[in-house]
């Protein structure tokens, strides 16, 4: 008898310091599969947009090596002061988002796509943190580009609405604009895996609810309530956090078509949005 109770204290203490730290990485890996979806390989290039644009590299404020396209504005544009700092969502690379960016570029700003560190050529592997020091490190190099802060609109499409909520909680910036962005990872999680205990167990937080009601600049949030993926309550929810002045615009499409399919959409949001801010023609000329 003595010798089956040792034995269980034994496979206890086994199980504690063995079995549950490999589940705890096991969950990890599972949750850092299911967040970030990079590619490496470009589906095109910037010339694609047949319009000058360059490749360039920077670094984030950690000091990783990162990649992006600059697409300065049109010369005789009267908004060529502004530039759009694009943080895309959480599959693919900066070559995906061509068609946003040529939508973008349709207004006469300048626009800047930067891939992550693990996405596409940018060095490293992706992380929470580690996309904020990349937004960052993207913000900053525009900073050097000439652009003014007031000037640096942050979009944010996706998982990428939450990095752009978090840049504009770091830095100064003239604007935030959330496309189909979520509230927070555990939300979305808890929508999709409901027979898993997500919010106790999420590592990765992604909260861009709880960051809106700090960040004291206009904001834009474009969602379509078709989305199958992120359902339009998160866009409500993001919309009553946020300041005064903001501004809640319709797409339409599914979750990773509503680009495409919202193009028109798109552009007359960030329109009303630039006369929301006074960021328009006359006002990105002084």
């Amino acid at each position: 008898m003595a010798t089956d109770k040792r034995r269980r204290r034994w496979r206890l203490l086994f199980d504690v310091v063995v079995l549950l730290p490999l589940l705890y990485v096991m969950l990890r890996w599972f949750e850092h599969r299911q967040v970030y979806h990079p590619t490496h390989g470009f589906a095109a290039t910037g010339a694609a947009l047949n319009r000058p644009w360059e490749d360039i590299t920077f670094p984030a404020t950690d000091g990783v090596a990162l990649n992006g396209w600059f697409f300065p504005a049109a010369t005789n544009s009267p908004s060529s002061r502004l530039v759009v700092l694009h943080c895309h969502g959480n599959g693919g690379n900066i070559s995906h988002r061509l068609e946003a960016a040529a939508g973008l570029l349709d207004l006469g700003v300048g626009v800047f796509l930067f891939d992550y560190r693990g996405y596409g050529r940018s060095a490293g592997r992706p992380s929470e943190d580690g996309t904020y020091r990349d937004a960052q490190g993207a913000c900053a190099w525009l900073g050097r580009r000439g652009f003014a802060d007031t000037n640096i609109l942050v979009f944010g499409e996706s998982l990428g609405g939450a990095v752009a909520a978090e840049l504009a909680r770091r830095e100064p910036v003239g604007g935030l604009i959330l496309q189909s962005t979520f509230t927070s990872i555990p939300d979305v999680g808890a929508e999709l895996f409901p027979w898993l205990p997500v919010r106790w167990l999420a590592h990765t937080r992604y909260d861009t609810c709880a960051k809106l009601p700090l960040i004291r600049v206009p904001v834009l949030v474009l969602h379509s309530r078709t989305d199958t993926l992120i359902p339009f309550h998160h866009a409500e929810r993001n919309f009553a956090a946020a300041n005064e002045p903001k501004l809640l615009m319709e797409l339409a499409g599914d979750h990773n078509d509503s680009v495409q399919t919202g193009r028109a959409e798109l552009v007359e949001g960030m329109e009303r949005f630039f006369r929301l801010i006074g960021r328009g023609a006359s006002a990105a000329s002084d």
